[in-house]
């Protein structure tokens, strides 16, 4: 098989009690290749298990390996496992302890928008020119970009004072 050069197969991975909803190794500690077996020794003679129920470890030389949709080259480096990659991605993804910034709105804004939305009826349409004119003034007008008020408006539209109109059902109608 190509690539087995570089390849060291450890300890047996395989869920023994999967069936109960439960987990139990085997506890075997390292692939050793059955010769005996038809299937050209892909099955472990400690354990019974294919091979690819233990864990790889590839080491040195250049390989090129396909593990979680990254493509990997690894030129002289140490043994590693692909369970290792991904602890090592899960914390460089969590390490971006950047916090998204809140916008805080004034009185005066929040009173503006209101009426604007409602003038708009609660709908920005896409970008229309003597519409688009006009929402691109109020916004720089109360200072905020296009984006923030239609986030704004789209959290809010709820919340209006003003009731939407609804048709209402047969049950309202005859009650009056």
């Amino acid at each position: 098989m190509e690539g087995d050069n570089n390849n060291l197969y450890r300890e047996c991975l395989r869920n023994h009690a999967a069936s109960l909803g439960s987990y139990a190794t085997d506890g075997c500690g390292e692939f050793t290749q059955d010769d005996t077996t038809s299937d050209g020794g892909l099955h472990c003679a400690a354990c019974g298990c294919h091979r690819n129920f233990h864990r790889r470890v590839t080491y040195g030389a250049t390989s090129y390996t396909f593990r979680g949709g990254d493509h990997h080259m690894m030129e002289d480096s140490p043994p590693h496992s692909g369970r290792e990659d991904y602890n090592m991605n899960m914390s460089n993804y969590n390490n971006s302890n950047k916090k998204r910034y809140r916008t805080k709105f004034t009185g005066e804004q929040k009173e503006k928008m209101m009426g604007f939305a409602e003038k708009l009826g609660w709908k920005l349409q896409r970008k229309d020119n003597a519409e688009e004119d006009e929402v691109e003034r109020f916004c720089k007008g109360i200072g905020l970009s296009r984006k923030v008020f239609k986030v704004w408006m789209h959290n809010h539209k709820n919340s209006s004072s003003t009731p939407s109109p609804s048709p209402g059902n047969a049950s309202s109608l005859t009650q009056q």
